[in-house]
């Protein structure tokens, strides 16, 4: 794999750093600034807003330049975020610290999964893009960790000017590393718009939004759920996470390596599991070493559809790739609101701490149903399911080996 992968990965790995540390931040950033917890939990919604509005957004305003130069300011953008975040004088001003920096997430994981495509022979995508996620996934088990306990010892500002250095690095590989590709010609809005009439796109975003919802809705809870039901102490909660975070860097680079040549059938076993797990998470949750293996399988499965999704949205819109990417990425997003509201209302009604999970497995069961779905149109359709270069990214020749048949 090309070494411009690990800009990118690192640059994911700031991403998903800054994304994930506020959640286990909240009571002492809502102590400085003397509001209520449900208040601070803004940070962790505008966030998710601007994640699902920027990467559409940014995207569009960066169509007339090219990929590399666009991912430079996107971790630009980044880091100023960051350091507002960490400026703040008032809340309000965090608020807004913490929007700055989700504008940069959903187009830099959408353009840097075309660049990371593109990198590559077309047989080898999926890995390719597996390996920039594993920044994501690796943020979850060490960054998140890390930036919670240095929050909690010398304060939540630190945090986020470590975070902005991460940023930094991100910034610096990028312009080092990652080669200069000219931008694609003749690519305009109404071309990347275009991507979306095609239903193979439409479903693959449909997955991402139920299948990684499935995930969050019971993620979202897993604290309440270990501490009153499975009886760890709150302590734990922190190690629980890091556990959860190890499943998502094993099922990413799984899915990685599996969905360049079993694409569909690796969707359909992952969601299908994905459900179970999540049905009998109902029961696990109520022991202690069943819950723990139980938070590792959901991780593992539910990262596990990140690269084969992600592909099948570039393979259908491979004329028009970067919005649709984008866009797939805002998807993620979408999906964790949707399923942490409905698992929220389901424990309002009174159904308990273990009621998200159920909320979870019928959320991915819906995403098998559309995988389904997906494959049976792919197979009515001869030559649809055929990988397709993407934009800007001509296909290497295959090696020619001498003396060998």
């Amino acid at each position: 794999m090309p070494l411009a992968l690990l800009a990118l990965a690192v640059g994911a790995f700031g991403i998903g750093t800054t994304e994930f540390v506020i959640m286990g931040l909240l009571p002492d950033v809502a102590t400085d600034f003397q509001v209520s917890i449900p208040t601070a939990g803004f940070l962790v919604t505008g966030y998710a807003l601007g994640v699902v509005l920027g990467a559409p957004l940014m995207t569009v305003l960066g169509i007339r330049t090219t990929r590399k130069r666009m991912l430079m300011f996107l971790m630009g953008l980044f880091v100023v975020g960051n350091v507002v975040s960490a400026l703040a004088p008032v809340f309000g001003v965090m608020l807004a610290g913490r929007v700055i920096a989700s504008l940069a997430h959903g187009a830099f994981f959408g353009i840097g999964s075309v660049v990371a495509a593109g990198l590559v022979a077309p047989e080898r995508r999926a890995g390719a893009i597996a390996l920039m996620f594993t920044g994501l996934t690796v943020a979850n088990v060490v960054g998140v960790p890390l930036g919670t306990f240095i929050g909690h010892a010398v304060g939540w500002r630190t945090t986020f000017f470590v975070v902005a250095g991460l940023g930094v690095l991100g910034f610096l590989g990028v312009a080092k590393l990652v080669p200069e590709q000219p931008r694609p010609e003749d690519v305009h809005i109404r071309g990347e718009l275009a991507a979306f009439r095609d239903v193979q796109v439409l479903l693959a975003m449909a997955m991402t939004v139920l299948g990684f919802g499935g995930v969050f809705a019971a993620i979202t809870y897993i604290s309440p759920m270990m501490t009153e039901v499975a009886g760890y102490a709150s302590g734990s909660v922190t190690w629980l996470l890091v556990l959860f975070g190890l499943g998502m860097v094993g099922g990413n680079l799984l899915g990685g390596r599996f969905a360049d040549r079993h694409l569909m059938p690796l969707l359909y076993v992952s969601l299908g599991a994905l459900s179970l797990v999540l049905a009998l998470f109902t029961l696990t949750a109520h022991h202690k070493v069943a819950a723990a293996v139980t938070v590792v399988l959901i991780g593992a499965l539910g990262f596990a559809t990140v690269p084969p999704l992600q592909k099948r949205v570039l393979d259908h819109a491979a004329g028009a790739p970067t919005l649709a990417s984008a866009v797939n990425i805002g998807a993620f997003n979408l999906g964790n609101a949707l399923s942490a509201w409905l698992g929220g209302v389901v424990i309002a009604a009174g159904l308990g701490y273990t009621a998200p999970n159920w909320v979870g497995a019928v959320l991915a069961a819906a995403a098998l149903l559309l995988a389904l779905l997906s494959g049976a149109i792919e197979r009515r359709t001869p030559g649809s399911g055929t990988s397709r270069p993407v934009a800007g990214h001509t296909p290497r020749p295959a090696p020619v080996t001498v003396g060998r048949r």
